[in-house]
């Protein structure tokens, strides 16, 4: 076996774990897998034979390249949660079936990292982003992420304890039960099946965020509060009726299919028993890209 074989071997081990570095990074499924490839690229090119920690020296990598990838959408001048258009562009969810993840899906989502996170971390600033993403979710030390953002290990400590910050007071640590989760989920059901207005109150938290993202082709929709979001239940009961339990990012959420497609996917972030956050994907284009042979599994 070849040198280059044996480093491609080498790499395939740490693979999970960069996608899901870059998945946290992005919130984009298919720019993670580009960013591992590059990474790929980057460790094919280079002289590694005195490098002890590969799997650190690979994280730092892909850090890197994810961390040039934000910069340019921000040179691109895209908004993190909201498009040119004003659109809500929520992250990419990872679906899986309701009895559970498979490994690869598990990889990238470990550690509660649902779609609200995910919306959080598209508001820090790329720098900060990194500097929290590897240091709080990787535990990677502030003096290996200072030399990717050209900073002090001072300076990046500072850049992610505002991130954290941020990320604790817009996506507070979520309810842990699943099958409780699942009761949440099923009673907003069965109320906005059945048009309960004062059931989908008691299931929701009074400052409950509901998202919706259309994609270019259907429009975005943004609400706060339990009243208006429950004043919107017989939308999200046209859509919810057909629907099917699957798992987004690890916890309950409802995927409705009509003629075997995909039209609209909900997750839902759930804390001390209520709804706190309702995001919904209607992107026809996002949608077709969910894998539909996982959930049968």
């Amino acid at each position: 076996m070849s040198e280059k074989d044996l480093l491609a071997g080498r790499f395939e081990e740490h693979r999970p774990h960069l996608g899901a570095v870059a998945y946290r990074m992005l919130g984009s499924l298919s720019e993670a897998e580009d960013a591992v490839q590059e990474t790929w690229l980057k460790l094919s090119r280079s002289d590694v034979s005195e490098v002890q920690n590969l799997g650190g020296w690979l994280t730092t990598v892909v850090g890197r390249v994810c961390l040039d990838m934000l910069r340019s959408r921000t040179t691109r001048r895209e908004e993190p949660l909201y498009d040119q258009e004003g659109q809500v562009r929520l992250p990419d969810p990872v679906v899986s079936s309701a009895r559970g993840m498979d490994p690869e899906h598990a990889a990238l989502v470990a550690d509660s990292v649902g779609i609200a996170l995910m919306v959080v971390l598209q508001t820090l600033a790329p720098a900060e982003r990194l500097a929290f993403v590897l240091h709080d979710l990787f535990a990677v030390p502030f003096d290996e992420i200072a030399p990717v953002l050209g900073r002090t290990p001072a300076s990046t400590r500072q850049l992610a304890s505002r991130a954290r910050r941020r990320v604790q007071g817009g996506a507070p640590a979520p309810d842990t039960d699943l099958a409780h989760r699942r009761q949440v989920v099923d009673a907003f059901l069965s109320a906005a099946r059945g048009g309960d207005f004062d059931a989908l109150l008691a299931v929701l938290d009074p400052e409950v965020v509901a998202r919706s993202d259309g994609g270019t082709l259907r429009p975005s929709v943004f609400r706060r509060g339990a009243s208006e979001v429950a004043s919107q239940a017989i939308t999200f009961a046209r859509f919810a009726e057909a629907g099917r339990p699957v798992l987004v990012n690890g916890t309950p959420g409802v995927l409705a299919l009509a003629d075997g497609r995909a039209v609209s996917l909900m997750a839902f972030t759930i804390q001390g028993g209520r709804i706190t956050a309702l995001d919904i994907l209607t992107d026809p284009e996002r949608l077709a890209r969910i894998d539909l042979s996982v959930l049968d599994g």
